[in-house]
């Protein structure tokens, strides 16, 4: 690597790494804040907190390296033209392909990296983060339940207490139980306390009814298409016992896993025994071919950057054109590239679609850099030797 190779890749390594850590801890601090709450009303520790969102740092800096690749990479050269260093370069006889290696560097290391994090990292941090998700709605429900306000432990469960007393009792409890489908029960008592139990955190309940609404068969003798009756059965008791956790013995060993949980083997080659639905398994192969092409768009962005900045003449007022289409053609790429995703965790046979976005925006830019061969070169070289004397 030429001393000039070393000067523009060290303004690149720079900049990538200051663009993709801030990029990354502001996606990082818009998506912990659905989290906070458990901080700050739930009594969760803020090392439990930021251990848990730490795990979805993997998959921001996946998805946005490629994007902070060419950002960095128009950036430095866009400046480097402007300043006219890219001038004295080329008087240097430094060729298109010369000035190009130290981004090709930079986009190659980046690509490794990302190689890295979606085929190891990102499904260990996933799956690391359901399983912290899993805990906490279910063996640290307790936490959940606070004084004064209706918490929701799950999707069908809710507790409410009054208050709570200083030994942890609660006072004037309303629990809402529909788990059973058609069969919701709610409990109201007097007090209780929550005790660990055989499948997660129990609330003990003292001195208070149970009331369930129950569908009752039309009696005998009714006309037919009579719907069923519905029936409020109350029930009083002094002590009863409501489980808080949804797990049962044996379902945290086997709770089901998406996709993004999933090693590439797992993707390509699910264990039958699972019983995974076709839909499910559409995704996975869909998935399996994005981590594989989402690495190359590192290159392809990389080239995308290179054939805007290096085959148009940017001044420090003006002429920046150019400069606003490059950066439309990548949101076009991201754009097309999520639909194309979407589209191939349906229907399989358009996931060539994933790789079609992937890899010919890449070699159109190469094309381009290259100098247009098979384009009519009189054409091609007017327009440059225009710019140049524009310039």
């Amino acid at each position: 690597m030429s001393r000039l190779d070393r000067y523009i890749f060290r303004q690149l390594g720079v900049a990538l790494l200051a663009v993709t850590i801030g990029l990354a801890a502001l996606v990082w601090l818009t998506q912990s804040l659905r989290f906070i709450e458990l901080v700050l009303d739930r009594g969760l520790s803020f090392s439990v907190f930021i251990e848990l969102t730490g795990l979805l740092l993997p998959s921001f800096l996946a998805i946005i390296l490629p994007i902070t690749t060419f950002v960095v990479s128009l950036f430095i050269y866009v400046r480097l033209a402007s300043d006219r260093e890219l001038v004295v370069m080329r008087a240097a006889g430094l060729s298109q392909w010369q000035l190009a290696r130290p981004v090709l560097a930079i986009a190659g290391l980046a690509m490794l990296v990302c190689y890295v994090l979606n085929l190891w990292v990102v499904p260990r941090s996933q799956a690391a983060f359901r399983a912290w998700q899993y805990e906490i709605r279910n063996e640290l429900a307790a936490i959940l339940v606070q004084e004064g306000v209706f918490s929701s432990v799950g999707e069908d469960l809710t507790v409410y207490a009054r208050y709570r007393d200083p030994d942890g009792t609660l006072r004037g409890i309303l629990v809402h139980d529909a788990r059973e489908a058609g069969a919701p029960v709610t409990i109201l008592a007097e007090s209780g306390h929550i005790s660990p139990g055989p499948n997660g955190p129990r609330v003990t309940l003292e001195n208070g009814q149970r009331q369930q609404v129950e569908k009752v068969s039309p009696p005998p003798g009714s006309p037919a298409g009579t719907p069923p009756q519905l029936r409020l059965s109350i029930l009083s008791f002094s002590e009863n016992s409501v489980d808080l956790a949804r797990a049962r013995s044996g379902e945290a060993d086997s709770r089901y896993r998406n996709a993004q949980e999933r090693t590439l083997d797992e993707l390509l080659h699910p264990d039958p025994a699972e019983h995974i639905p076709e839909r499910d398994l559409k995704r996975f192969i869909a998935e399996a071919h994005q981590r594989l092409s989402g690495p190359l768009t590192t290159i392809t962005y990389a080239l995308v950057a290179l054939a805007t900045a290096l085959t148009g003449q940017f001044r420090r007022h003006g002429g920046s054109l150019r400069l606003f289409t490059g950066i439309a053609v990548v949101v076009a790429l991201l754009a097309f590239g999520l639909t194309a995703s979407n589209l191939a965790a349906r229907t399989p046979r358009l996931i060539p679609l994933i790789w079609l976005n992937t890899l010919l925006p890449g070699l159109a830019s190469a094309w381009i850099l290259s100098g247009a061969p098979g384009w009519p070169q009189r054409w091609w070289f007017g327009r440059r030797g225009m710019g140049a004397a524009a310039s």
